[in-house]
């Protein structure tokens, strides 16, 4: 889903597998792993994307690259 925001570009969600991926500014992805479906929600919700990833993903959850 594409995303208003200058830091974040892209949000998807497997709930499956509860896998955040974020495409940001630069063009590159991150996955963030265990992330719960209100968090994504959440984020999807949020005034600013920027911040909320900052304030609540962000140092939270492992992530790697991809």
């Amino acid at each position: 889903m594409l995303v208003d925001s200058e830091a974040i570009r892209e949000v998807e969600y497997a709930p499956g597998s509860r896998i955040l991926r974020i495409r940001f500014a630069d063009g590159r992805w991150w996955r963030y792993f265990d992330v719960p479906a209100q968090v994504h929600e959440a984020l999807i919700a949020a005034e600013s994307h920027g911040r909320y990833f900052h304030e609540h993903i962000r140092g939270r959850f492992d992530y790697e690259r991809g």
